[in-house]
C-alpha cells in the first residue's frame, strides 16, 4: 500500500512501484498454467495479454488524469454511470478481485513450498500450508503488521533481482527451434485462451490510479505510469517466457505446473537455480498475500460497504471493519482450498476483465470529458469483451465447474449489493469534487 513519506511521488517512484505490483506473484503462480494452454506460443500469449492490457490502460490513463481519487476504477464507473445497483455490483466485485488473488498467491506460495522442501503436493498437504500462509498474515494484523510492511520494498528488489537472473542466464542456452511460434489455428487459439488468463498478470497498472492522489502531477504522470510500466512488463514477461520455453520442454513446464518457473530454471542453473527461484516465489507470493490482505482488499472492503473511503489508509484500519479481514480472509482459504490452480485463475481473470469492461465503457460515456478517442475506446472494449469470451468458452469446454462458479459469484453479488442496499441505504460517494477540471484542488490533505 502507498503512503507519503515526507511528499508525493515522483514519475520514476510511481513506475517502480507499478512494475513491482505488476511482477508480482502472477508471473510465478500461473507460467505453468499458461504453457499447459498456449505450449510453445507462451511467449505470444504475453505479447497477446499485453496488447489488451495497452488498451484497456488508455481509459485509465485518461480517466486517471481526469479523476484524481484513490478509488480508483470505482470512481470511473461512478462517475460514468452513477450511484446505482450496477456500481455498488462493482464495487463488491473488486473487493472479491482481492479475495480471489490472496487464494491465487497462497496456492502459489504452497506449490513452491512443498517443491522446495520434497514434500508431496496431495491435497491435503496444499490446504494445510494455503491455510496457514493465509492465517499467518492475518495475525500479523494485530501482531507485527508495521514490521512486515517496512520489508516489502526489500522484498519487491528480491524478487526483480532473482527474475533478472534468471532471464540474464538463461538467455543463452535457449534453443531457438523451441520458441519458434506455431501459427495455425489450433496453437493460435491456445495462445489467445492463455493470453485471457494471463491477462491477471497485467492487472496491477489499475492500481496507479488507487494511489493518485499521493502522486505529483498526476495529470500527467499518472497515465506516464501506467504506459511506461506496461512497457518494462511486457520485455521482462516475453523474456521470462522465452527462457522458460526455450530451456524446459513444454511438456515438463506443465508436470511442474504448480512451481514451473523454478523448475525452469534447472536445466541452465541447476538445482542452485531451483532453489533461487523457489525463494523468490516465496518471497514474492508473501509479499502478495500481506499487501493484498491489508492494502487492496481493506480499501475495496470500506468502498463496498460505506460507499466512501476512509481519510487515512492504513493497516490499522482494519480495526474499524474487523469482520472484513476475517470475512476476506476466510472466503481466501475457501477458494485456495477447494479451486485448483486452473480455476482460482479463471476466476480472477474474469472478475477483474468485467470490472475493465465498466471501466471502458465508463470510459466512453465521459469522453467528452477526458477528450478520449470514442472509436478506439470501442476497440478497446470490443477486443477485451472477445478475451472474456474466449475465456469462458474456454472454461466451459474444459472445466465446466469453474464456469458456473464464475456467473454464480457475478450473480450472487449483484443480489447483495441489491439487499444490502436496500437494507442499508448505502450510497457511493465521489472522492474528488463534482467538477472533474478543479479535481486538483481536491485532494486530500
Amino acid at each position: 500500500m502507498l503512503t507519503r513519506r515526507g511528499g508525493k511521488l515522483g514519475l520514476w517512484e510511481a513506475v517502480s512501484i507499478a512494475v513491482g505490483i505488476i511482477i508480482g506473484a502472477g508471473i510465478f503462480s500461473i507460467l505453468g498454467v499458461g504453457a499447459e494452454v498456449a505450449g510453445r506460443n507462451l511467449p505470444l500469449a504475453f505479447i497477446f495479454a499485453s496488447a489488451a492490457a495497452v488498451l484497456v490502460a488508455y481509459s485509465y490513463a485518461k480517466l486517471g488524469s481526469k479523476y484524481i481519487s484513490n478509488a480508483g476504477p470505482i470512481e470511473f464507473i461512478l462517475r460514468g454511470f452513477g450511484d446505482n445497483i450496477f456500481t455498488g455490483t462493482m464495487a463488491f466485485l473488486l473487493w472479491f478481485t482481492y479475495v480471489v488473488s490472496i487464494s491465487l498467491f497462497a496456492k502459489a506460495f504452497a506449490g513452491y513450498l512443498l517443491a522446495l522442501i520434497g514434500a508431496p503436493l496431495t491435497w491435503i498437504h496444499m490446504s494445510i500450508v494455503e491455510v496457514a500462509i493465509i492465517v499467518v498474515f492475518m495475525l500479523l494484523n494485530f501482531y507485527g503488521a508495521r514490521a512486515v510492511g517496512r520489508a516489502e520494498d526489500v522484498i519487491v528488489a528480491v524478487k526483480l533481482g532473482i527474475l533478472g537472473v534468471f532471464i540474464l542466464a538463461g538467455i543463452w542456452s535457449v534453443r531457438v527451434q523451441w520458441i519458434i511460434p506455431l501459427l495455425d489455428s489450433r496453437h493460435l487459439m491456445g495462445a489467445l485462451y492463455a493470453a485471457s488468463i494471463f491477462f491477471l498478470t497485467y492487472t496491477g497498472f489499475g492500481l496507479v490510479t488507487n494511489a493518485s492522489e499521493d502522486i505529483e502531477n498526476p495529470e500527467k504522470n499518472v497515465p506516464r505510469a501506467i504506459y511506461i510500466s506496461l512497457v518494462i512488463v511486457t520485455i521482462v514477461y516475453v523474456l521470462i517466457a522465452i527462457v522458460a520455453v526455450g530451456n524446459l520442454p513444454i511438456r515438463e513446464l506443465v508436470a511442474a505446473k504448480d512451481y514451473a518457473l523454478a523448475e525452469a530454471a534447472r536445466p541452465f542453473l541447476g538445482e542452485l537455480g531451483f532453489v533461487l527461484i523457489g525463494v523468490g516465489a516465496l518471497f514474492s507470493t508473501s509479499s502478495a498475500i500481506n499487501a493484498t490482505l491489508y492494502g487492496g482488499a481493506n480499501i475495496a472492503y470500506a468502498l463496498a460497504k460505506k460507499g466512501e473511503l476512509p481519510r487515512v489508509f492504513e493497516r490499522k484500519s482494519w480495526f474499524g471493519e474487523p469482520e472484513g479481514l476475517y470475512i476476506t480472509a476466510g472466503l481466501g482459504i475457501l477458494f485456495a482450498v477447494f479451486l485448483n490452480l486452473d480455476g482460482i485463475a479463471a476466476v480472477c481473470s474474469a472478475t477483474f476483465i468485467i470490472i475493465y469492461l465498466a471501466v471502458i465503457a465508463a470510459h466512453y460515456r465521459l469522453a467528452d470529458v477526458t477528450r478520449g478517442n470514442r472509436p478506439l475506446i470501442v476497440v478497446s472494449f470490443i477486443v477485451v469483451a472477445i478475451i472474456f469470451v474466449l475465456l469462458m468458452y474456454h472454461e466451459y469446454v474444459t472445466s465446466p465447474s469453474t464456469f458456473w462458479v464464475i456467473w454464480c459469484t457475478f450473480a450472487v453479488f449483484a443480489a447483495v449489493e441489491v439487499v444490502y442496499r436496500r437494507l442499508t441505504g448505502r450510497v457511493i460517494r465521489y472522492r474528488t469534487e463534482k467538477r472533474p477540471e478543479l479535481a486538483r484542488y481536491f485532494r486530500r490533505g
